[in-house]
């Protein structure tokens, strides 16, 4: 079974196993057992640091399936997904990829930012996405790997406005016939996830909702391109861990949320600083 700690969730023991603590706030985990059951492959779509990672494992633990994962980047080649012939001792031999595994083990596969990936990559994994579900492996004298019949792919892209995403191609879009958007939760729902991560006491719940506050602002403004990041759901929670540490909410609150934004320049920097100073005051550290 499936463990992890990221956004949204928390570890937790259950029978013997951990297991991790979702908050399905939009009923996620119910059409992805519907799309598992009917055979189809899903696609969710958002923003970095909405817990799309932490919805898959979670649905992986729930299903009590195997994982395997791809993370996706200019640098993933072919072989990372199908596999690589050696030479040990003067022998010859195919070490399988990520992907051969997966399909013949009837894994859940998990394709991390799929549109990040290269054209050539992509076009593999096309091939083993269609409705046969299998990949010829020109790299070990023609096998045919076919895919067990429970083999099940779940893939995350995030918007084209983030760095180095791409266009899927309309055929392997149309290998992931359920798609799935996920958003930043409700103001309230994201306190809840913050404090599944960090106990909390009341004066340090209100600066969390300020923070809170923050971050929407700041995810509204990159929306509209007033802005060039957008923060996640992650500085929420290290905005409250630096709290709990025990450092002042605005110096907090700059360190975690202003900081990142010099690198675009004063202007860019400022206009977080002045959004900081009008929620949480222009006292010092």
């Amino acid at each position: 079974m499936v463990a992890a700690t990221e956004l949204g969730g928390q570890r937790q023991q259950e029978g013997g196993e951990e297991v991790v603590n979702y908050l399905d706030w939009n009923n996620a985990l119910d059409v992805l057992e519907k799309a598992y059951r009917s055979g189809l492959f899903v696609l969710i779509i958002g923003p970095k640091g909405t817990g799309k990672t932490t919805l898959v494992r979670r649905f992986a633990s729930q299903m009590q399936k195997e994982l395997h994962s791809v993370n996706f980047s200019l640098r993933t080649r072919e072989s990372h997904l199908v596999g690589t012939r050696t030479i040990e001792k003067g022998q010859i031999s195919f070490v399988e990829g990520v992907l051969v595994k997966s399909m013949r083990n009837g894994t859940m596969l998990y394709l991390d930012e799929l549109n990040a990936a290269e054209a050539d990559v992509l076009l593999r994994l096309d091939e083993a996405l269609d409705d046969r579900r299998q990949l010829v492996l020109k790299e070990a004298e023609g096998q045919v790997v076919k895919a067990a019949p429970d083999w099940f792919v779940i893939a995350t892209i995030n918007p084209l406005s983030h760095v180095g995403t791409k266009e899927l191609p309309p055929q392997l879009l149309s290998r992931f016939p359920v798609r799935m958007r996920l958003d930043y939760p409700p103001e309230e729902l994201e306190l809840e996830i913050v404090k599944r991560h960090v106990k909390l006491d009341d004066a340090h719940t209100r600066d969390v909702k300020h923070a809170i506050q923050l971050a929407k602002s700041l995810r509204d403004a990159a929306a509209v391109e007033e802005l060039y990041y957008s923060p996640s759901l992650r500085e929420t929670i290290a905005f409250a861990k630096m709290l709990a540490a025990g450092l002042a909410p605005r110096h907090a609150a700059e360190v975690v949320y202003a900081n990142a934004y010099d690198q675009w320049g004063q202007v860019e920097y400022q206009k977080v600083m002045d959004m900081i100073t009008s929620i949480f005051g222009g006292s010092g550290r």
